[in-house]
């Protein structure tokens, strides 16, 4: 969703006319409405991996979401579509395959809907090299990055320290797990919270699911330490930090690399293993370190403590990070988008 909203503001002018196609109920309807870009739903459902008892209903609904994506094509005339994937993005891919279409791949690797979408795309974006491995026509694809929200941008380290009211003499640890948060990655913080506050600050992002069972152990914390079941200053957040423990989705290929950012990077490890290859790059490029899901409770504290103890090592990631940064990429996709509109 993010890319995709990042794109669409970049496209945002007096003549350029969007419309974005969401699913109904879908979490992205306030977040585009509120940028002020037209949205429309319809019904979608996934077909891989679902029981035999939902399979019928979830075929209908993708029916009904290409009845209805024929008609807003009929309506819309869009000069080209463009999809980030996700299973609401086949019903319109295949009521539009006379449109010229652009798929964005933001994971290295892409997942089974990004590989179907792929097949009916003119073109494919990528948000880094090695991803052009994964299809067979390799002159379709382009290297964009990953596209920054402008939000990120906006900020200093100082500025972001006096948001926080942290103290600039103390380094400042992050951890989140997206905004539904990790459940482990936040009672293994918890559970050493105590040790970490002695040393540094601590800026605790939690996800809104656990937000309540946790608030006891949080109020029996101090002020270097600060929770939030949501941030919407995540520039402020990524700019503060000196080292932060994450989750491994797509946006670390893009946010860590623009903020030099050193991570510990817990991959989720009950889903298909695109995290663990989105870590990987970054390991092998020595920007981040690999600390297994199954470790968190014994290792977090030690895998802190040995990069932040070694300040060398932590500067060579940031370096490493930092290197690996492609800032322009919402302006590449939103160019070549605008290519095959006008071509």
């Amino acid at each position: 969703m993010y890319p995709a909203l990042t794109v669409s503001e970049t496209l945002k002018n007096e003549t350029n006319i969007l419309l974005w196609v969401g699913s109904q109920g879908g979490m992205e309807r306030e977040l585009v409405v509120r940028s002020g870009i037209a949205f429309k739903e319809i019904p979608a459902a996934g077909v891989h991996g679902v029981s035999l008892k939902k399979l019928p209903g979830n075929l209908v609904r993708l029916w009904k979401g290409y009845s209805q994506s024929k008609q807003i094509l009929r309506e819309f005339k869009p000069d080209a579509l463009f999809f980030t994937g996700g299973y609401v993005a086949i019903p319109m891919a295949l009521a539009g395959l006379k449109f010229k279409s652009l798929l964005y791949v933001p994971d290295l690797e892409p997942g089974l809907a990004l590989k179907t979408l792929a097949r009916w795309s003119d073109r494919i974006a990528v948000t880094v090299e090695q991803t052009k491995a994964f299809f067979k026509h390799q002159e379709r694809v382009t290297v964009t990055g990953y596209p920054l929200r402008a939000e990120l941008t906006g900020w200093t380290k100082a500025k972001a320290l006096e948001y926080f009211g942290f103290d600039p003499a103390l380094p400042t640890l992050l951890f989140m797990g997206g905004s539904s948060g990790a459940r482990s990655i936040n009672n293994a913080v918890l559970a050493i919270a105590d040790q970490l506050t002695s040393r540094y600050q601590v800026l605790h992002l939690t996800g809104h699911l656990d937000w309540e069972a946790l608030q006891p152990r949080i109020k029996q914390l101090g002020p270097r330490y600060q929770a939030f079941p949501y941030l919407h200053e995540m520039g402020a957040a990524l700019s503060v930090a000196d080292l932060v423990v994450s989750r491994a989705g797509a946006s670390i290929l893009g946010e860590y690399p623009f903020f030099g950012l050193p991570a510990v990077l817990v991959p989720y490890p009950y889903a298909w293993r695109y995290q663990k290859v989105n870590a990987d790059y970054l390991v092998d490029r020595q920007a981040a370190v690999l600390l297994e899901d199954k470790f968190l409770t014994s290792h977090l504290l030690a895998t802190i403590e040995e990069l932040m103890g070694d300040s060398a090592r932590l500067s060579h990631m940031a370096r490493a990070m930092a290197a690996l940064a492609n800032p322009k990429a919402a302006e590449n996709i939103a160019a070549l988008l605008m290519e095959m509109a006008e071509g």
